[in-house]
């Protein structure tokens, strides 16, 4: 967290922007360090410095709108450079160059802003003609920028893909990946006709509510009422895959920020709700205060906790790689590499072997993650299948989803979505999910 509590060269001052200051400082330290954007956000760190909150909010939003578009910002830059700059000023260029050509600011006060936050690093005084003189010519590359293609997903993740979807796929992925993501919400009633119609929303297919992104939740009528929660919807096809019942004893194993738990106990199930992390439960102990529903919060580790009594039925939304959220969180491409993978599969397989083992005969259990690696959904299960005899997959109960696509189902029966699916309505988060009873 070496990002924190200091002010990287080249990207702040107080006569600067505060915005776009702080979204500069951000977006290098995602590039040279592997930050985070939600660590970022936290006190201290660069994105809460800003006095207010629309300025806040204004800086994480060019943050994401810059890493989404930094392949796409380098390519235009590159002719223009004679030498590479430092990290903090490519940070800067980058964000001035996404801002003026993919958000379409004024050009002016851009370049003038930028200048201005380059001039304010007393350390290399030239730094605010040399960025005044590049982003002058980026602001006429416009032709330019239209004709690249979005930006690529990394090597190692781009080259999984490929042999996962082919490139027609991994390019549709991308495409949707540049687009970004909406607003969901789930509806704590179910009614999601009713709450779209009260927030002048949409009602997907599956039962979730899309707002456009930008909404200020906690301002929308009911949230303080609980009468809904944010919940992509994909995220929220789990707990609809295992179809909590009333007064049935349920454990939502790595349960936190909490979406599916609420699920569950809006349906009046009796759910414990697991995480190894007391800080992520302090949230889920938020939204069911707010909603007013009830659950019972555990912080244990899910490999050793043990029930008070066996479950009817359990949710598993295992640790992954998060591949399937760089719509929403275009920071992860920027901090995750290949050495993740292994050790996050090898996790998942011990965690759905010890859900298996607290599961009675007769049983059911979702296994999900939000990967887009079959080596972290689609391999997992059938590999739980060879090693536990008895097990297996429901796979009419996913078919049976309303809104579900047909090619949404698997050969060995499980879930899987894309980001690309749903074009029409604005995509959704990639995720795999399978039903699995016990004999």
């Amino acid at each position: 967290q070496g990002h924190r509590g200091r002010r990287p060269e080249g990207t702040g001052g107080d006569a600067a922007d505060p915005a776009r200051a702080a979204a500069a400082e951000a977006v290098a330290a995602v590039l040279a360090e592997g930050a985070s954007l939600a660590d970022l956000a936290l006190p201290g760190g660069p994105l809460s410095r800003p006095a207010e909150a629309a300025d806040r909010a204004r800086a994480r939003r060019l943050a994401v709108l810059t890493l989404r578009h930094l392949g796409r910002a380098e390519a235009v830059l590159k002719p223009l450079l004679r030498r590479a700059p430092s990290p903090r000023l490519r940070a800067l260029l980058c964000l001035a160059t996404v801002e003026m050509l993919e958000a379409g600011a004024p050009a002016h006060a851009v370049v003038d802003a930028a200048v201005r936050i380059a001039a304010a690093e007393a350390r290399n005084p030239a730094a605010a003609g040399f960025v005044n003189a590049v982003l002058r010519q980026a602001a006429g590359r416009g032709a330019d920028w239209a004709a690249l293609p979005p930006q690529r997903l990394p090597g190692w993740l781009r080259g999984r893909l490929l042999s996962a979807w082919g490139a027609a796929g991994v390019a549709a992925i991308e495409a949707a990946h540049a687009r970004g993501a909406a607003l969901d919400l789930t509806p704590r009633d179910g009614d999601a006709a009713g709450l779209a119609a009260r927030l002048g929303g949409l009602a997907l297919p599956t039962g979730s509510v899309r707002l456009a992104a930008g909404v200020q939740v906690s301002a929308l009528p009911g949230h303080a009422e609980g009468a809904f929660w944010v919940q992509d919807a994909a995220a929220a096809l789990p707990a609809r895959l295992i179809g909590p019942r009333p007064g049935e004893r349920m454990a939502d194993l790595c349960a936190a920020p909490g979406g599916k738990t609420l699920q569950c106990a809006a349906a009046g199930a009796r759910v414990w709700a697991v995480d190894l992390s007391a800080g992520r439960l302090a949230r889920l102990a938020e939204n069911l205060a707010r909603t007013g529903l009830t659950a019972e919060i555990v912080a244990a580790d899910a490999l050793d906790w043990t029930p008070p009594a066996p479950p009817e039925a359990i949710l598993l939304d295992a640790p992954c790689t998060a591949t399937g959220t760089i719509r929403r969180h275009p920071d992860l491409p920027f901090r995750r590499d290949a050495r993740a993978v292994r050790p996050l599969v090898a996790l998942q397989a011990a965690l759905l072997d010890r859900a298996l083992a607290l599961l009675p005969p007769g049983g059911r259990m979702v296994y999900a993650v939000c990967s887009l690696l079959p080596e972290e959904g689609e391999a997992q299960v059938r590999a739980a299948l060879a090693r536990h005899p008895g097990l297996a997959v429901d796979a009419a109960a996913a078919g049976a989803l309303p809104g579900i696509g047909r090619d949404w189902i698997t050969a060995e029966g499980g879930l899987r979505t894309r980001p690309d699916h749903w074009p029409d309505l604005g995509g959704l988060d990639g995720f795999y999910m399978a039903l699995l009873r016990r004999r």
